[in-house]
């Protein structure tokens, strides 16, 4: 054996032994204590489950990935890993190797990280120097890792999909042996088991354990002395009740211990798949006012008092003690309520978005504070949008066109809207309030009695600061057919100083993830939000803890994903290419937010909002950011319409429409437009009947 082999080996084996593991993964007092290698290896330490319950996690790159959507893989295999383990970054290599040979055959791979010491950046920064090139799944919970079993870096799951059986659970091969490294596998057990799933075949089990590190789980097996009385009926009271009351918003009323334990296996489904409490960004990305989301201790103690059997304890029921009955209206008796014009929505079809206008009824102007949306028909609402207009139309539609400021909005999960202390947006007297609404049918004929709740501030009372709002925006979305991860991106030009307070990502049936960055005058870019999952059926406004400086020069980016596969089950045809459009089988990009100017006050307004305007559609068609837009980012039904005229408007032949090309193009459009207009002759009268013989 050469020098540098020797090396190799001594370098492995006390690397092992430092983290916990000798090179055969069995732990130093083990095999020092005299029991036979044989017994160590006959078993893992954990039991291996018969099959894997659904999950969600987000791997690295804040992606998140759904094992029960996984039903077009062929195979599924998660490895464990855990950063500074020696085992699992001498296995960078191999699972390369395995990944390109069966990758196209449609098996799956990822890693899995359930070490209580790692985090994403860390974690990405190791995959980043050794090459790992799968996704790696945070654990965060160790709910995923406690239910496999784990117990080492290093263990092979493979998993069938058509059952989400664990056809293998073991090492790579028996490669790396205690003591010595063959030169070769006698037994590539790993890549055995993916061939048998392959071919519908049992898999060979490994007679060897992991050689990897060892990974702590604390709280494994620390279930049986959890109570429903003494340790879940306090979180869900915390955390869940207030919409899962007497005609709350949640499906069911936590009203008691029966009722909970009921649910308990479809509560602990949720959670595990990150559906509930429906607080769908990651909360390891910014701070965050009013956060949902249940704390790592909460999330075992829920999930462990599920697995030990949902045991009630002793003592009184702690949600039966009191009759909890959901709001009429959560933030109390608003100071106006404006109903919308009912509206009686079909069992099915096509409902187009209705555009009722409210007259304004106030004598004098006032300054919002907040508002909230009373909901008639949940099922039916997809959402309300609101813009103050100066009059009340002559035909009573309050469409977009003629809107100002936004007086609240409600999506699906979200019906309230708050501004800060000492900032509002000033309502004045008369006029009309127009809003946009968006009915879906259900299957039932209802009519919708909705109505806005609005709070004002007291009579004469004027904040001294403006709220705004606007979006990001990219109706050029185009989604090919079967797409399972297509990514869109939109920005907006900020021209001058902004604090941004809140962020309200919308998509339709086919969105999948989303997030949203800022990039600085100076080129950096900082994350701000992260949505690993989007939940259509949960929308929400994200409010920071802190306002966000955004300095002028700077962007706001959103990069949208969605899937248009088979495998989304809300998908409601995967074979057809989506652009955007209004109803919900379409697509959308809208990122709403909320700012201020930070020189603008109540008595000193700013024009600033159209200068962000000018350049929107080259954040809209702009995907690589490169401040020009190329041929073939002319994209969606406006983009298919300019596309041909490309070498018209690059004046500079440069390859790409600068901002100042593209709007000189459509000012040209527009006078060409109105010229047209002006010159087509006048229709011609319609012919009238005469003594009552015409029809």
């Amino acid at each position: 054996m050469s020098t540098l082999r020797v090396s190799a080996l001594a370098t492995t084996a006390a690397s092992a032994l430092l983290f916990g593991c000798t090179s055969d993964g069995q732990a130093p007092s083990a095999l020092a204590s005299g029991t036979p290698t044989a017994a160590v290896e006959a078993a893992p330490a954990v039991a291996t489950p018969t099959m894997v319950d659904n999950f969600m996690l987000a791997d690295t790159n804040y992606m998140g990935h759904e094992l029960y959507r996984m039903t077009d893989a062929k195979a599924i295999v998660i490895v464990t890993s855990m950063n500074g383990c020696p085992i699992v970054r001498n296995l960078g290599p191999q699972l390369k190797a395995l990944q390109a040979k069966y990758g196209p055959q449609g098996v799956k791979f990822f890693m899995l990280d359930s070490a209580l010491q790692d985090n994403r950046d860390s974690v990405a920064k190791e995959a980043a120097e050794f090459g790992y090139d799968i996704p790696i799944l945070m654990d965060v919970n160790q709910l995923v890792g406690e239910q496999l079993g784990v117990t080492r870096t290093a263990e092979f799951f493979v998993i069938d999909p058509k059952t989400w059986k664990i056809a293998y659970r073991g090492p790579l091969d028996d490669k790396l042996d205690y003591g010595s490294q063959k030169g070769a596998a006698d037994h590539p057990w790993a890549s055995n088991a993916i061939e048998a799933v392959l071919e519908g075949k049992p898999a060979v089990a490994a007679t060897k354990l992991s050689p990897g590190c060892l990974v702590d789980f604390p709280n494994r097996g620390k279930g049986a002395q959890l109570t429903y009385v003494k340790d879940v009926a306090p979180i869900l009271d915390k955390h869940c009740v207030a919409c899962h009351s007497e005609g709350g918003i949640g499906p069911f009323a936590m009203s008691s211990y029966e009722m909970v334990k009921g649910f308990s296996p479809m509560i602990r489904e949720v959670i595990r798949t990150d559906r509930m409490p429906p607080w769908n960004i990651d909360s390891h990305v910014g701070k965050w006012a009013d956060d949902k989301s249940l704390t790592k201790d909460e999330i075992q103690t829920i999930v462990h008092w599920v697995d030990h059997g949902a045991p009630r304890g002793e003592g009184a029921d702690p949600l039966a003690a009191e009759h909890h009955v959901a709001q009429e209206w959560p933030l109390g008796k608003p100071d106006l309520i404006l109903k919308i014009p009912t509206y009686t929505i079909p069992a099915s079809g096509v409902v187009d978005y209705q555009h009722p206008a409210i007259a304004n009824p106030l004598k004098e102007g006032r300054w919002i504070k907040a508002s909230t949306f009373k909901v008639d028909q949940r099922q039916a609402v997809h959402h309300f949008l609101t813009g103050y207009m100066t009059e009340m139309p002559a035909d009573g539609q309050g469409t977009e066109d003629k809107w100002g400021s936004s007086v609240g909005g409600y999506a699906v999960g979200s019906e309230s809207t708050m501004w800060p202390s000492n900032v509002g947006t000033y309502l004045p007297a008369g006029g009309a309030i127009g809003v946009q609404a968006h009915y879906t049918p259900f299957g039932k004929e209802v009519t919708d009695h909705s109505e806005l709740g609005l709070y004002f501030y007291k009579e004469g009372e004027k904040p001294g600061l403006v709220m705004r709002s606007s979006v990001i925006v990219d109706n050029s979305i185009v989604i090919p057919a079967g797409e399972a991860r297509h990514e869109e991106t939109a920005y907006i030009n900020v021209p001058k100083d902004m604090l941004l307070y809140s962020a309200f990502p919308h998509a339709h049936y086919r969105g999948y993830a989303s997030d949203m960055w800022i990039e600085y005058p100076d080129g950096t870019k900082k994350m701000l939000l992260a949505m690993p999952r989007y939940d259509f059926n949960w929308q929400r406004e994200y409010t920071f803890a802190q306002p966000l400086k955004v300095p002028a020069g700077s962007k706001l980016i959103a990069h949208y994903w969605y899937d248009n596969s088979k495998q989304n089950p809300a998908n409601p045809d995967p074979k057809k290419e989506i652009r955007w459009g209004l109803q919900s089988w379409d697509e959308m990009l809208y990122t709403a937010i909320r700012y201020r100017w930070v020189d603008e006050t109540s008595t000193h307004l700013v024009e600033y909002d159209k200068l962000m305007d000018q350049t929107r559609l080259l954040g809209m068609w702009d995907d690589n950011m490169d401040g020009k837009i190329e041929q073939a980012e002319f994209k969606g039904d406006f983009g298919d319409k300019l596309r041909p005229y490309f070498a018209m408007m690059d004046q500079d032949k440069s390859g790409g429409v600068e901002n100042s090309e593209l709007m000189a193009a459509l000012k040209v459009m527009r006078e060409r437009s109105r010229s047209a207009q002006a010159q087509k002759p006048p229709a011609p009268a319609k012919p009238t009947s005469s003594g009552g013989g015409g029809r």
